[in-house]
This record gives C-alpha cells, structure tokens and sequence, in this order.
C-alpha cells in the first residue's frame, strides 16, 4: 500500500468530530459488538474480552489523533501501511455505534444504500448519519488502497 493524502474539507468534516468523539467515549468502556461465546472459561473471555477493549481503544484513539491540530490548518490525513489497519477497525467500531445510538430505527439496508430520509431526521441524526457516511468513505477508500491488485502510481 502507498502512503494515501487526504484533503478534506474542514468546514463539512469539523462538526462530525464531535459526533466521532462522543461515539468514542460511549465505546471507551464496552466492545463495539457483544461477544457471547458459550463454554468458554469465564477468566479466560474477561481477559479476552480486555485484550480487544484495548485494541478497539487504541484504534479509535488512533483515528481520532489523526485530526490533531495539524489537521485543523492543513485539512491534510495521511494512512499508510503502518495505520491502515488500524484505521479501518476503528471504523467500523464507530460505525457501529452510531447505528446502534441515533441510526437504529433506519436499518441497515437503508443505511448501506443510503435510502433514508435524510429531511425528516433531527439534527442529531443527520449528524450521526453523516459521520457514519464519513467512516465509510473513509473504509471505501482504505480497502480500495489496501487492495495488493491496486496499481501503485
């Protein structure tokens, strides 16, 4: 994978970190997902459970950081091989909860084709809506990158 710059616009992108923010403090203490695995030594899934808990707050911290001060003068992101991965998982845990917070009630076929009804929203869900079409944006395009069949330029 190459190094991939990013200009985003800080007018559109600025609001919805808060949004992002907010999803990461409400994921701080909980999995993004409820892991229920049956017969498993009750010891041996809590410190399981810890061990992705961590990961999971160190990937969205890790994409959080990205929009430092840096990126309030610039409007510039980078990924590269080092933080793709990372990246992508936080994500995901944060597009899971805001679906599960403020999208719930569209369901998820709306949301992935993106057939809601936008007007009729409130203004919190607009925003939770637009921040989570903003982590798939940003998802499309790291798994496009990520892809070894993508031509490097």
């Amino acid at each position: 994978m190459k190094r991939v710059e990013l200009k985003l616009n800080l007018e559109m992108v600025a609001p919805l970190l808060d949004v992002l923010k907010a999803a990461a403090d409400d994921l701080e203490p909980k999995l993004a997902l409820d892991i229920k695995e049956p017969g498993v030594d009750p010891e041996l899934r809590d410190s399981w459970t810890s061990e992705l808990l961590n990961g999971q707050n160190s990937d969205i911290q890790a994409l959080l950081g990205m929009f430092d001060s840096n990126f309030f003068v610039t409007g510039m992101i980078a990924f590269d091989p080092t933080n793709c991965e990372p990246n992508l998982r936080a994500c995901s845990a944060l597009r899971l909860r805001l679906r599960e917070a403020h999208l719930r009630l569209l369901g998820d076929e709306n949301l992935e084709s993106n057939e809601v009804p936008y007007e009729a929203m409130s203004p919190e869900e607009q925003k939770a809506f637009a921040a989570y079409v903003f982590l798939a944006t940003l998802q499309e395009l790291l798994v496009f990158h990520l892809d070894p069949n993508v031509m490097e330029e």
